[in-house]
């Protein structure tokens, strides 16, 4: 079951490379903008959105190469 939702997340994102990327600079920007709507917030005061943006676009630098 495992290797079968890998192949077909691995299909998906062999057609999209880009995308994983831009999910990633979506959620640094909206880390950003969420600096400056609610400073007091627990997401901005930990960077939760900055660090998993960063994660997920260079995981999918990655595997853009990869696949």
């Amino acid at each position: 079951m495992i290797s079968r939702l890998l192949d077909i997340l691995s299909d998906f994102l062999a057609h999209r490379k880009g995308l994983l990327p831009i999910i990633g600079i979506f959620l640094i920007i909206c880390n950003l903008l969420l600096q400056f709507i609610s400073p007091g917030n627990l997401l901005s005061a930990t960077d939760l959105l900055l660090h998993l943006g960063l994660i997920i676009a260079i995981f999918g630098l990655i595997l853009s190469r990869a696949l």
